[in-house]
């Protein structure tokens, strides 16, 4: 939609319909089916493009005879778990959502009964729609409205239960706090905690409102920790739960207001699972700290294995090394996106924040403290920054390609410095005490023209030894904007 300058909409309502005749297809041809035998369930976030999306996609779907289910304002790990319960039994699902971007955009994330689609699958669809022929008819006994959350929030409380010692309302005596940020994640609080017998008297921002008008409903948005981590101080809450838009990722604050997202979360997650398979791998994306690799392997006796950014390709790493006879239970980005072998391998902030609520209730029957207890050996740096240099060049992943390789042989030749091996995306760059004593990651963006550089050093002052060693060097490529590099 329109609402922020330079950004002209390019997913309209046509070419959305028919994206859904492309889905169609690719459902025909994984699963044998006629359309006419296939359901789909369609659910949105609070986007207030959502809905209009959602019918321009049932058109397209109806319009090839698949039955259509909408699942009105949902979840993305309930859209998946759709094609899984014997309730609901999709063949397929699409969730409208563009997670933690703002209000303007939107997009879709596609299901089938094994899980996520990846970017061939998406190419597939997206070569059938070019060639859709539309007819704008929606055919309404083909849609039909389907409780999906019901289902979801009843699986979340039959798995909190039965890991509380099968009591039916082990949250009894727990005050947790629920910041949903006007995303779907309301649910989490009213549906599942409350009725498990928590107070979630201060919980914050639960009503869907697509326009985000309290704060971004990210958990990596500084704005957005601060807010819950304030509410949990204010009224003196056991836990507080943050979701972002779509309820696929989430952080959380401890009683004692200390915040537990990004690497701290990674952390806290991995001692949950390393406890229950000890010595297995821990897959985590490009950017995440020296600090947790040393508390994964040296004090939780696990393996760290960091691999590209983008939250499939890490879940697809850790299914891999499982195929390699390498045990791995935990996939997981700095960014919040956590999937677990046992869940489906399916990246699901909610489930997370309930085998941390097991977690907790364990914790306080035997008589211990608060979560970061768990984690307090988790070392942390002095000083840590991101940058983002955006690149001009109209081939901008040409150009940081050339970016990246003259960065190898620079660091390669700088003393104190090292280029850190079996580095599975950008350039990783070990620093000495005397040259920054950390270490910085520069890489190409997924999709956009930018590339982000995440430094971390040791020692206070550190990161600007770096900086002033990469300066000249970044300075020569003038088609890289690393103007505010300092």
């Amino acid at each position: 939609m329109d609402g922020v300058p330079g950004e002209k909409i390019n997913l309209d309502f046509e070419t959305a319909e028919k994206i859904g005749i492309g889905f169609s297809q690719w459902l025909t041809d994984k699963t044998g089916k006629a359309t006419k035998e296939l359901k789909v369930a369609i659910g949105t976030d609070s986007r207030i493009t959502g809905n209009s999306l959602r019918e321009a996609i049932s058109r397209g779907l109806s319009s090839k005879s698949v039955v259509v289910y909408n699942a009105g304002l949902a979840s993305t790990p309930a859209m998946f778990m759709s094609t899984r319960f014997k309730e609901t039994n999709m063949d397929g699902a699409i969730m409208i959502t563009a997670s933690h971007l703002p209000f303007n955009r939107n997009g879709m994330k596609f299901f089938s009964k094994k899980g996520g689609l990846d970017k061939q699958d998406i190419s597939y669809i997206l070569e059938i729609a070019e060639k859709a022929n539309l007819n704008h008819a929606l055919k309404e006994n083909l849609v039909e409205d389907q409780p999906l959350m019901k289902f979801y929030s009843n699986h979340l409380k039959k798995i909190i239960q039965k890991g509380i010692n099968d009591n039916d309302t082990p949250l009894n005596g727990f005050k947790i706090i629920v910041d949903a940020g006007n995303g779907s994640g309301g649910f989490f609080a009213t549906e599942i905690i409350q009725p498990l017998g928590a107070d979630i008297k201060g919980s914050q921002y639960l009503d869907p409102d697509g326009m985000f008008p309290n704060h971004m409903p990210n958990p990596e948005n500084h704005e957005a920790m601060e807010s819950i981590r304030k509410a949990v101080e204010r009224h003196q809450a056991d836990l507080g739960i943050i979701f972002d838009t779509d309820v696929d990722r989430a952080a959380f604050v401890d009683s004692e207001g200390n915040a537990i997202n990004r690497n701290k979360l990674i952390a806290l997650i991995s001692s949950i699972i390393l406890d229950e398979y000890p010595h297995s791998w821990i897959v985590t994306d490009s950017i995440t700290s020296d600090g947790l690799q040393y508390f994964i392997e040296h004090k939780l006796e696990g393996h760290h294995h960091r691999f590209k950014r983008g939250y499939r390709n890490v879940i697809n790493e850790g299914i891999r090394l499982n195929t390699e006879g390498r045990e791995c239970h935990l996939a997981i980005e700095t960014s919040g996106h956590g999937a677990i072998k046992e869940n489906n391998w399916l990246d699901d902030g909610a489930y997370l924040a309930a085998l941390i609520l097991i977690k907790l209730a364990k914790l306080r029957l035997e008589g211990k403290g608060n979560l970061s207890e768990l984690i307090h050996d988790l070392p942390e740096p002095t000083e840590s920054k991101e940058y983002r240099f955006s690149i001009t060049d109209d081939d901008f992943k040409k150009y940081g390609e050339k970016v990246l390789s003259g960065l190898k042989e620079f660091a390669e030749k700088t003393e104190g410095w090292s280029v850190v091996p079996n580095n599975h995306e950008g350039i990783r760059v070990k620093c000495n005490q005397e040259t920054g004593n950390g270490w910085f990651l520069l890489r190409l963006s997924l999709h956009d023209p930018v590339m982000p550089i995440n430094l971390e050093s040791e020692s206070k002052g550190g990161i600007m030894t770096m900086i002033g060693k990469l300066r000249p060097f970044l300075n020569k490529y003038e088609k890289l904007n690393a103007s505010g590099f300092k």
